[in-house]
């Protein structure tokens, strides 16, 4: 199925923004309850080891970012591993990616990427997100499976039907917002007409920005080639981005029963990576998602099919250019086609490269109500993935044929669990639970460039002669009980055994030619990878406990602390690679100031750490309004236990302090972040050190009816930082070759920002 162009589906929501926005003068009389925002806690433990993003803070950030993975900072343990300005990844307790299971309205999205650059929160918008829940500690296996850290569950809003009696049901919501660094602007729509059995809903939402700048110069300005990468001292190149989202869901509802069908289709144009040798110059996902909930006398069932394809492909964009030698180069952009020359010197048009994923899963799961003590709940689950990474001749080395990195990737799922929940009095409730998965992964023959001589020839050959089918039975453990010993008291703690699989580009991606390892990197630290055929699966033990003060009613005052411990078998971490050619060479195994080139291996690995956080009322039903203290504290440490080297972006100490203040409908914060110094670094990978840095932000939200405004600065004193998580500098220049990509320099955040935003309901 051919996708609408970009350009048709901004047109078609300008267009609906237009309707709707003409019809709010209809909409006067629409009774729809007001919102309160309150200065209570906005994190809620609702089910065990889970926390559930309060409505009102989701609805609160929107106005700060375009990037779904952002709405979940505030969450102790959760920090951000940067990439594209839609597509940051969660790093939890030490763990991102596909470390961290992630279901988007119940939908298990892999990332169709040798770079990452399409993770499964980049598929929701954030204007899109109804609630999002964090298993930070230990997982159920309910919503675990697959993955050795937390569970993120992240949905839209679920079918809206009208009342008994009511007739039909009309609703909307439309919004907007600004943010001055980068020129960035949200625009999101949505709309509901249902009746007590039929309901249909369709929401869009587009956004757009330029590259942002740093709070100060971080790097020489000036030209960094051909005229390209024309950049200021300040400007991070490659960080702009564009984004453009529609979803129409209809549901039907029949007594306790419900269906519903949601149907989605994502277009990303463009979206620049800072951290990545590449950009994303195009993203098209379609994405069909049937669900059923049923309510019996004996319990729930849930079942759920879906199916998504995602076409994505990687180019230079405006900040990066590809150039062999010493000829002028013929850009991507111009549009001059490339006839390489017999010496095959100065003749690249880029260097395109194209992926194809589809992803069709199926679960079913039932929970049993077996007595007011016990409850059951039983599933099963099974994933299809496909997969082709290939990239096409474009001229120098890079030609006559198509180079294929992955060809036929396979890797299925399939997986049983069963989970037994008891409250056995008013104090203690336990939750015990097992899984089964069977982990199957296969590709086809692959091929270089030149498919006759050379090391492409040599490596594919030695490739496609392996044994490339492979089956991983893995077992996942939960034991976790809650003691409530009083109604101001509460303490979860619990085991975890947790396994993943490796993905199709750990085990499958296999030439280590310079330019193909560069385009395997899932981590933004500018060193090239291989994959390694021989890989087994993670196996992670977690010891976890939380404890939980608070006031009766949990809305005054509260202080939560969780420690945890996690020891790792086979991690998959990376060593220097070692081979014939040049780049595998003894250069690199002892350099301590270049980019690398590295291949995946199982290690042992642990990691432990501590989360605080808590907030206490300073002044309540005063003349000026309520005023509240909330502070968050996190610390992790990583470290492979095979080299006695430092993993790989693990934060440093930090923390953030905040004043909250309401009055009436006025909802206001002071909030100060804080980091230490990052000094433990991966040496495996020459990781960069960086500075402590305080940032200071500022927040306003007004609620007036079904209006609402916000207001703020970002980083107000316009701080010049390095972000520990922010990978290593490759925004710009000559991304392959030359002089423009140097060691040495971490992609900063960004400078102050000041936004606006609104949304209006109806």
């Amino acid at each position: 199925m051919k996708q609408p162009s970009h350009h048709f589906q901004r047109r078609l929501l300008v267009t609906l923004i237009a309707t709707l926005t003409h019809s709010l003068a209809f909409a006067e009389n629409a009774q729809i309850p007001d919102i309160t925002v309150t200065a209570s806690p906005t994190l809620n433990a609702q089910t065990p080891n889970a926390v559930v993003i309060d409505a009102a803070v989701l609805q609160s950030l929107r106005a700060t970012t375009s990037d779904t993975a952002s709405l979940l900072k505030n969450i102790p343990g959760l920090n951000l591993q940067s990439g594209g300005g839609v597509s940051n990844l969660p790093v939890i307790h030490g763990m991102a990616d596909d470390r961290i299971r992630i279901k988007v309205d119940g939908m298990d999205l892999i990332s169709a990427c040798g770079n990452h650059m399409n993770p499964a929160l980049s598929y929701i918008d954030p204007t899109n997100v109804d609630s999002a829940t964090v298993f930070a500690g230990i997982t159920p296996v309910s919503v675990g499976g697959d993955s050795t850290g937390s569970t993120i569950l992240v949905d839209s809003s679920k079918p809206e039907f009208a009342s008994a009696g009511e007739g039909i049901l009309h609703k909307g919501e439309i919004g907007g917002s600004y943010r001055s660094n980068g020129d960035a602007y949200t625009g999101n729509i949505s709309a509901t007409i249902a009746d007590e059995k039929i309901s249909l809903s369709y929401s869009g939402s587009t956004t757009e920005a330029n590259n942002y700048d740093a709070g100060g110069s971080f790097k020489a300005s000036g030209p960094a080639a051909a005229g390209r990468g024309n950049l200021d001292g300040d400007e991070v190149g490659s960080t702009m981005y564009e984004s453009t989202n529609h979803s129409i869901a209809l549901g039907v509802r029949h007594e306790n029963h419900l269906v519903e069908l949601k149907v989605g289709l994502q277009d990303i144009p463009h979206q620049g990576w800072a951290n990545q040798r590449m950009d994303m110059t195009g993203n098209d996902s379609t994405q069909v998602n049937l669900g059923y909930e049923g309510k019996f006398d004996w319990g729930l069932l849930e079942a759920r099919a879906y199916h998504e394809q995602t076409r994505h492909e990687m180019q230079f964009f405006d900040d990066k250019l590809f150039w062999y030698g010493n000829a002028t180069p013929a850009l991507p952009s111009d549009g001059v086609p490339c006839v390489p020359s017999a010496g095959m010197m100065g003749c690249a048009a880029g260097m395109p490269m194209d992926t194809k994923g589809e992803n069709t899963g199926i679960t079913i799961k039932v929970n049993i109500a077996l007595s007011e003590r016990d409850t059951v709940r039983l599933g099963g689950e099974m994933q299809n993935y496909r997969l082709d990474d290939w990239w096409d001749p474009s001229g120098k080395g890079m030609w006559p044929n198509v180079f294929w990195n992955i060809n036929d990737g396979e890797r299925d799922r399939y997986a049983i669990f069963s989970e037994w929940e008891a409250e056995w009095n008013s104090q203690w409730l336990t939750q015990l639970g097992m899984r089964y998965e069977r982990v199957e992964m296969d590709t086809g023959t692959v091929q270089g460039y030149n498919t006759t001589s050379g090391q492409y020839a040599a490596e594919s050959t030695a490739f496609n002669a392996a044994d490339r089918d492979k089956t991983d039975d893995n077992i996942d453990l939960t034991a976790v009980a809650r003691f409530t010993p009083d109604t101001s008291r509460t303490i979860e703690f619990g085991y975890a055994r947790k396994t993943r699989s490796p993905n199709l580009y750990e085990r499958y991606t296999w030439s280590t030619g310079g330019m193909a390892m560069r385009m395997i990197n899932m981590t933004g630290d500018g060193n090239g990878y291989v994959g390694n055929l021989d890989l087994n699966e993670e196996i992670a033990h977690t010891l976890s406990a939380t404890f939980d003060w608070h006031d009766e009613a949990q809305e005054k005052w509260g202080f939560t602390a969780t420690p945890y411990f996690t020891y790792v078998d086979d991690y998959i971490d990376a060593r220097r690679c070692s081979s014939a050619n040049g780049n595998c060479g003894a250069a690199n195994q002892t350099v301590t100031d270049a980019f690398v080139y590295l291949q995946f291996i199982n290690q042992s690995a642990r990691m432990y750490g501590l989360d605080l956080s808590g907030y206490y009322p300073l002044a309540e039903n005063s003349q000026y309004g309520d005023f509240t203290a909330t502070a968050m504290v996190s610390y992790v440490r990583g470290e492979n236990r095979d080299t006695d080297d430092d993993l790989y972006n693990i934060m440093p100490l930090n923390g953030k302090l905040a004043v909250v203040h309401q009055k009436g409908s006025w909802n206001n914060s002071i909030e100060v972040e804080l980091v230490s110094k990052k000094t433990r670094t991966s040496d495996v990978r020459n990781e960069l050190e960086t500075a402590g840095y305080g940032l200071l932000h500022l927040r306003s939200n007004y609620q007036w009816k079904q209006l609402s405004l916000d207001v703020g600065v970002e980083n107000a004193l316009d701080k010049l930082y390095d972000h520990p998580l922010g990978g290593a500098y490759t925004g710009q220049g000559k991304t392959m070759s030359g002089t423009d990509v140097a060691w040495g320099t971490q992609v900063p955040g960004m400078g102050r920002s000041v936004y606006a935003g609104f949304n209006y309901k109806f």
